[in-house]
């Protein structure tokens, strides 16, 4: 295709391009680029190789992709814009020979050195090659699979230039890949997010929505006989007769006390080698079996009851610290109790301790035949939504499932659950999902009557191939009215035929594998996608998402709903593995949720969601209608998006806060004006204290002018009436006067003691915490740059925008603990307050006046961690907070006095509210 003939480079591509130009004019010769799925990676790889090319700077383009499809895609694209480059598979290079694993030493080979034959031909030929671009597309997979032979490869081609292609962004990476791109390529060029490119209007808006069911009846009862032994052993645990030393008085020792081998660790040095003990006991505390620990403070993970993972973590350190070592009677019984209940939550006791094992647990929520009846219930809510341009994509782990079921696990699911298989049939049964197609790398199958269709569909294009195809019964238990298509065909043909029929409408719910219609298969009419896997790795989540997300030039108002269908069951202590499954897909990727802000985490699917913990089961139903009513609104979930509008496209921290009483915390970000001192309140307003005498006087005739309206006494000559009655009114007009500026003053004093008994509001402590943080140089931005948002629900979300998203994290983490009760911190503040604002008149008086009023009220707040570590950042604090607020010198915690102040506060919580942090988009 001519240069002139082709499309414009979109606003990102463009971007990146000028990014990479950039890079390669100042030296670099590696360079990691981020754009999410549909952003078009492909065209940003192929123009650089172009100009690359051109310039001389390298004689060969070579693209290594994973898979053939994606392969195809670059050699088709390469083709229509007129660039020479060669595409091969990673398979094609990283193929091992499995006997050249060592040496004639014994020594362990490189990973070059083991490759076969072919892939050392390659490398050669790479290496050969001289001057060259190495494009790596969906890079993520080298770091995933083949990273040290991506180190050893590089190694082997000293003049490649090498241009890294992801869509995986750089938060959802481990530390070891994050670790290893900065090696490889020393950090990413440049990055999109999928937001961003939202907002541009080159991927359609959309939302990430769940759909949560229980285990089915049947399943139910074994779960519920599952979790009695784990329940028994939990029971046993609060006897102080199970065990010489119990459970929990062993617990309180090492880690209240920490007189049972930790004594002088401090709980910060234990949270950081010990963090699943430290969270665990933090729960533990939650539910009122233990102590707070010194220097702990519990956050928004802590604020629930133990789980199974907890009591393994919590009792795996009571056996290796004391069961195992003792041989009372009472200890090898204890210890015979934790080994009967631990397989009920996956774990075993071994000699070393607790380790983790099969849990059959998991294997029933993931393949619960309950997400089999949602799948269907989601493929009507679709219809009901879109009608005949619904278009929808069921994504399954396996088309059958081949493993044999666990002896314990038989009866209880069926041999195919979870299958592809079975969610077929499922929706061949209701007329929601009659035309449901399944497509598969060995199937094609549905009804009869959508097989007949799509062989009619596949003879107007190749008459040849559509001859030889048969619609046939499938045959098997379970099987009802599915059809399998067959014929002299292997997927490579049908996969394309399969999606144009989809596109065109033939069949509207199309069910397949992750592995054949994830990466590299395009469907740009997808409207929607049922995610039934259960992998979690962060290409299988990348490229899950982005199938639905693609725009549609037939559809440019498209909107796409990614749904994911979870079990879960309050009823068992594991019950919330597929939920942490769902919490870890999420995690790191944003999406918009119902208020229209751009979060991370489930939190973008509904504001409610935890990634601690998932609803509890009767709050099911209520959470799904939700997802349905987001699912019908399609033009308020684009409107949420606000596509075309400006964009930083910067990441940060949200501090959300409610109050956990009635009324409200105020949002209000202007200084206090009025504060409370030791025997005064200051009024930060013009106040005038004193009345001068004339306006006593005039204030008094005004109250007295009826009585001169009166007749003069009787007897008395007018001129004498005239001076007595002066006389009198002057002094009537005094005493009024003066009646009057005290009843002034009273009402003036009220209105003080008022504004001084009101609590701080979030914003005021929000823009303490930015101006004291600014003032120390921790963040770019003060006070002026806080945003406070309140939802409809009475919610309050504090931020601190214009800054990096370390910096924004370390404001959003000050102002968690500013707002927190007071736990251990190294220094807390004081603040005078005013509670009972019925004071009596003279009270009020002295108030108007500016005289001594003693406040009948002392609140202490605790500093911050991060304005703590020293005194001049204490002393930052509390200026910022006087400022603000109102409040004290700040008092060390290590002192006589602040240890006295400590010891009574800890626990108390000036604002008494839930907060959580999250991550947002802007």
């Amino acid at each position: 295709m001519p240069t002139a003939e082709r499309p414009p480079l979109r606003t990102h591509q463009r971007r990146a391009l000028e990014a990479l130009d950039q890079a390669w004019a100042g030296g670099r010769t590696r360079a990691w680029t981020v754009l999410p799925p549909g952003a078009g990676k492909t065209r940003v790889g192929l123009e650089t190789a172009e100009r690359l090319l051109a310039a001389g700077q390298v004689e060969r383009a070579v693209v290594l992709g994973p898979n053939t499809a994606i392969v195809g895609q670059w050699e088709e694209q390469a083709a229509d814009l007129g660039i020479a480059m060669t595409a091969w598979t990673y398979q094609s290079v990283a193929v091992f020979d499995p006997d050249a694993e060592v040496d004639e030493d014994g020594d362990e080979r490189s990973p070059v050195a083991r490759l076969h034959e072919n892939g050392r031909a390659r490398v050669e030929e790479l290496r050969a090659a001289g001057p060259l671009l190495l494009v790596l597309d969906e890079c993520h997979h080298l770091l995933e699979v083949w990273g040290r032979l991506l180190a050893d490869l590089l190694e082997e081609l000293p003049q490649a230039m090498v241009l890294g292609l992801t869509a995986t962004p750089p938060a959802a990476l481990t530390g070891d890949q994050a670790g290893l791109v900065d090696t490889l390529f020393g950090g990413t060029v440049f990055e999109a997010t999928i937001p961003a490119v939202v907002r541009e209007g080159d991927l359609a808006p959309f939302a990430e929505l769940v759909w949560l069911v229980t285990p089915t009846p049947h399943e139910r009862a074994w779960v519920d006989g599952s979790a009695v032994r784990f329940a028994e052993l939990v029971t046993a645990l609060a006897d102080p007769s199970f065990g010489s030393v119990p459970f929990l008085t062993w617990l309180d020792r090492r880690l209240v006390t920490r007189d049972a081998g930790g004594a002088e660790v401090s709980w910060a040095a234990l949270a950081a080698t010990e963090p699943a003990l430290t969270d665990a006991a933090l729960r533990l505390h939650h539910a009122g079996l233990l102590a707070l620990p010194p220097g702990a403070r519990p956050t928004e993970e802590h604020r629930r009851d133990p789980g199974a993972d907890d009591w393994v973590a919590l009792v795996g350190d009571w056996v290796t610290g004391h069961l195992l070592r003792s041989r009372e009677p009472a200890d090898l019984e204890a210890l015979e109790g934790v080994r009967r209940a631990l397989p009920a939550v996956g774990h075993v006791l071994t000699r070393a301790g607790v380790r983790r094992g099969r849990s059959p647990i998991d294997r029933v929520l993931a393949r619960s035949e309950a997400k089999t009846a949602a799948t269907v219930e989601i493929a009507r809510v679709e219809q009901l939504a879109l009608g005949e341009d619904r278009r929808l994509l069921v994504l399954c782990d396996h088309e059958r499932a081949t493993a044999t079921l666990p002896v314990d696990l038989v009866g209880v699911l069926t041999e195919q659950a979870g299958s592809a298989h079975a969610v077929l049939a499922a929706l061949l049964e209701d007329p929601a999902g009659a035309d449901a197609l399944l497509v598969t790398g060995s199937t094609v199958a549905g009804s009869a009557t959508t097989l007949t269709a799509l062989v009619e569909h596949v003879a107007a294009t190749d008459p040849g191939l559509a001859r030889t195809l048969r619609v046939r019964p499938a045959g098997g238990a379970g099987a009802g009215a599915v059809h399998r298509l067959e014929g002299a065909w292997t997927s490579r043909r049908w996969v394309p035929h399969v999606t144009r029929f989809f596109e065109s409408g033939g069949t509207t719910v199309l069910v397949g594998t992750r592995g054949l219609l994830g990466e590299g298969w395009d469907a740009r009419s997808v409207s929607g996608l049922v995610d039934l896997t259960s992998v979690t790795t962060t290409t299988a989540v990348v490229q899950t998402r982005g199938r639905a997300l693609r725009t549609d030039p037939a559809r440019p108002d498209k909107v796409a709903v990614n749904w994911s269908v979870v079990c879960v069951s309050d009823r068992h202590p594991r019950g919330d593995r597929d939920w942490q499954r769902l919490v870890r897909k999420h995690a790191g990727f944003f999406g918009v949720d119902e208020t229209g802000e751009v979060v991370d985490g489930v939190g973008h699917i509904d504001p409610a969601f935890s990634p601690y913990a998932p609803p509890a089961d009767h709050e099911l139903d209520a959470a799904n209608a939700r997802m349905v009513l987001r699912a019908e609104d399609r033009a308020g979930i684009r409107e949420r998006w606000r596509v075309g509008e400006p964009y930083a496209d910067r990441a940060g921290r949200t501090v959300r806060v409610r109050t956990r009483r009635d009324g409200t915390l105020g949002a209000g970000s202007d200084p206090a004006t009025v504060v409370v001192r030791p025997g005064v309140l200051e009024a930060r307003t013009p106040v005038q204290r004193r009345t001068p005498m004339r306006g006593v006087v005039a204030a008094g005739v005004v109250g007295a002018g009826v009585v001169a309206a009166g007749p003069p006494a009787a007897g008395l000559a007018p001129a004498a009436v005239s001076v007595a009655a002066g006389a009198v009114l002057l002094a009537l007009a005094v005493v009024v006067g003066l009646l009057v500026r005290r009843r002034t003053l009273a009402l003036r004093g009220a209105r003080l003691l008022t504004e001084a008994a009101e609590p701080p509001s979030v914003g005021q402590v929000a823009c303490a915490v930015a101006d004291a943080l600014h003032a120390c140089g921790l963040v770019a931005q003060d006070a002026s740059a806080v945003g406070i948002d309140v939802d409809a629900g009475g919610e309050y979300r504090c931020r601190l925008d214009g800054v990096p998203e370390e910096e924004s994290a370390v404001f959003a983490t000050a102002l968690d603990e500013a707002l927190g009760p007071v736990v251990a911190p190294r220094y807390v503040l004081p603040r005078h307050v005013v509670i009972d604002r019925e004071r009596a008149v003279a009270e009020r008086v002295r108030a108007a006046l500016g005289r001594p009023v003693a406040p009948d009220g002392e609140v202490w707040h605790p500093v911050p961690t991060v304005l703590g570590v020293r005194a001049e950042r204490a002393r930052a604090y509390a200026a910022a907070l006087d400022r603000w607020v109102g409040g004290g010198e700040p008092v060390w915690t290590g002192s006589v006095e602040g240890a006295g102040v400590l010891a009574a506060q800890r626990g108390s919580d000036p604002f008494d509210v839930a907060t959580v942090m999250r991550r947002h988009w802007s």
